[in-house]
Parts: structure tokens; sequence; C-alpha cells
């Protein structure tokens, strides 16, 4: 499950667990990115605080695990040399299933080397309000399981949002993640 997770959220937690059930997967490898393309590099916090926020987040489930994979590898993050790089380190003896929002997924046709990615991958899209993946491109379509996660409308966007105006974010993110956004100043809190 790769993302920016800025910050990680419950929303990402319950889809990581549900792919993990729905296709009996040996576990969910959280990947945060380092430079993330699709986003201005300036809107998004340190990837030392979002990799931390990660691991307090899944430290209570242990089909749960997070990597540096990017963070640790110069340049932008292009999902095509994780997926690469996951297959040599197990010898391809693995299948991956790689775990993603729905919104993030209608925008495949404008990654680096999607149609190289699609063959190497299964890709697990969770169904947010308001995206309709009927607008998907029909080449991509055969290739994605879609996965109808319940009325989960909780982003990252509002949490750092909420933590800018004072707003209450107990609830939406992990008591541990909550706990670090106050206590290292992020998204502007007070």
């Amino acid at each position: 499950m790769g993302g920016v997770f800025d910050p990680i959220h419950y929303g990402h937690l319950f889809t990581a667990e549900e792919a993990r059930r729905e296709y009996k997967l040996d576990e969910v490898l959280f990947i945060p990115c380092h430079h993330p393309v699709h986003k201005r590099e300036d809107k998004v916090s340190d990837s030392e605080h979002r990799y931390l926020m990660t691991v307090l987040a899944v430290s209570h489930n242990p089909f749960f695990e997070v990597s540096r994979i990017e963070l640790d590898r110069p340049g932008p993050s292009y999902s095509i040399d994780t997926v690469k790089e996951l297959l040599e380190k197990y010898n391809h003896k693995v299948k991956i299933f790689f775990i993603t929002g729905a919104d993030a997924f209608l925008e495949i046709d404008s990654w680096y080397k999607s149609e190289e990615i699609i063959k190497l991958c299964k890709f697990v899209a969770a169904t947010r309000p308001g995206y309709d993946l009927d607008k998907l491109d029909q080449r991509f379509r055969k290739v994605i399981k879609i996965m109808e996660i319940p009325l989960l409308s909780i982003s990252s966007t509002d949490i750092r949002r909420r933590v800018r105006e004072g707003k209450n974010i107990k609830y939406l993110v992990p008591y541990e993640v909550e706990a670090y956004i106050y206590k290292k100043g992020l998204y502007g809190n007070r």
C-alpha cells in the first residue's frame, strides 16, 4: 500500500486490513513515498514525519509492516521502480497486490510507465464516496480488483485542515499519530 500518508488515518488502515482479509494476503507493506510526483513537494510534510506516523499507526497489527524503500531511494517516487525492486528482492516469487484508493487509480494513465506496471502486479482499488470507476480507461479495467469500502470519507487533506483550524481529529487517526502530530507541531497546529 503506497501513499503519501500525510497523515496516515483510519481509512488507510481499514482499507489495508480489508484487502489483506479479502485477498488472503500474507502481509501489507505500507510504503510512504519520498517525493510524490503528483503533489507539490512544498505541500507535503517531511518524509521522516510521515514514515514515523505510519510506523506508529501500524504497530498494533502483526500483518502490517512499513518499508523505507522509497524514502531511501533518491529522486521521485515512481511506483514502477518500487514494484520492480520488490519483485527482485523476493526473486519474483511473490504476487504483489498494489492497494490504492479509487481516486488515485483513476489517474493511472498519467503514472510513469503505467502500461508496464499493470503487467507486474494486481491492483486493488478501494472505492471512496464520489469516485466513479466507470470513467476508467478500458485497458485498465481488466487489471483492477474493486473493493467496496463502507462510507469512510476520511481524508488526509481534511485532517491537516482540521489541525490548522484547531478542530478535533480524535478517531480519524490512531491515538499515537494524533499525539505525534501535536508533539511535533505538524500542519500548523498551535
